[in-house]
């Protein structure tokens, strides 16, 4: 089966002609992304090895979606030198396999892991005692294995597919119409399974953590805080579900979807271009994650701040005096 990561363009729908709007916006929403998730998922990964002596099974978490997110970003320019090529592959066979590959697994390894740590702050403000049991830093990296070999599992249909379309490997990215077929009753395994029931979950974390912090009682300021981060984490990540993954997944099914053509015959161009930007929001994940950590990791943004602060410090050996050149930026914190 040959199929692709992107289901925005297929030949059923050539009469759409929005081969402009993708060669304009691919590119530069490719580019941009690959450049801010560079940039906060490395410096995010610094944090987590250099700046945390302790770690903590949040912080693991986090750190395998960061790096989940560093290995998606670097096959962005590739992307996005195939649509400023008109939509044209150069770079062979195996490589658009890896692509299309890196794609999924970095989709639902941030779907899985951002679903997790919504359970464990919600754990953490219902049952705090279970919650140190849950947390343990074994359990954690087990939890991540497992994520990270069932995904990679189940994406390997990408790595060994059979090619039968006749523009493959020309039109990598594209749709192939013989295989749309195959990639609807997939689409409905993967969706249920790879995003319904994760969505369901954190909505149910959000809706149990609001009942449960509405109740009448007044917790210790350690315990206030670790509230605050439970909350924030459950409403940042619901918040990522909405933007990025719940258009692309219902743009997906609908465009794949036989029964639809006649609806799409009358308002193809608006639907394409709708399923051009879901994508777009979907690949954004990548550096938007970093404001997860910033804001709901464990005494991320403290941590962050001191380095960076300590990097404007001078001593000088002789006077031992130390002078701070105080950045702009945290003048006010």
């Amino acid at each position: 089966m040959c199929q692709n990561d992107n289901a925005t363009n297929t030949s059923n729908l050539d009469n759409c002609s929005i081969d402009d709007f993708k060669h304009a916006v691919y590119p530069t929403i490719y580019l941009t992304i690959f450049a801010l998730s560079i940039f906060g998922n490395g410096l995010s990964i610094y944090v987590f090895l250099k700046l945390y002596r302790k770690k903590t099974p949040v912080n693991v978490f986090m750190l395998n979606l960061a790096i989940s997110d560093l290995l998606f970003v670097w096959t962005l320019p590739f992307r996005a030198t195939y649509y400023l090529m008109k939509s044209r592959w150069v770079f062979g066979d195996i490589f658009c396999r890896i692509v299309s590959y890196s794609l999924y697994v970095n989709m639902y390894c941030s779907i899985y892991f951002l679903t997790v740590l919504s359970i464990v702050r919600f754990v953490a403000i219902v049952h705090p005692f279970k919650h140190l049991k849950l947390i343990a830093i074994k359990y954690s990296r087990i939890i991540c294995a497992v994520i990270w070999g069932f995904v990679m599992t189940v994406a390997s249909v990408l790595l060994f597919r059979e090619c039968i379309g006749k523009d493959y490997p020309r039109k990598c990215l594209d749709l192939q119409e013989e295989t749309v077929q195959k990639l609807l009753v997939m689409n409905y395994i993967v969706l249920i399974v790879g995003f319904l029931l994760p969505f369901c979950t954190i909505i149910c974390c959000y809706v149990l953590a609001i009942k449960a912090l509405l109740k009448p009682r007044v917790p210790k300021a350690k315990v206030r805080a670790s509230h605050k981060k439970a909350v924030s984490t459950i409403i940042i990540t619901l918040f990522m579900f909405l933007l990025c993954f719940l258009p692309y997944h219902i743009l997906r099914t609908v465009y794949l979807l036989e029964n639809f053509k006649a609806f799409m015959a009358n308002c193809c161009n608006l639907l394409a271009e709708g399923a051009v930007i879901a994508h777009s929001l979907a690949a954004m994940n990548s550096c938007l994650d970093p404001v997860l950590y910033y804001f709901a990791g464990e005494n991320f943004k403290e941590r962050l701040k001191k380095h960076s602060l300590s990097a404007f410090q001078y001593t000088d050996p002789s006077l031992g005096i130390t002078v701070n050149f105080r950045p702009l930026f945290f003048s006010s914190a």
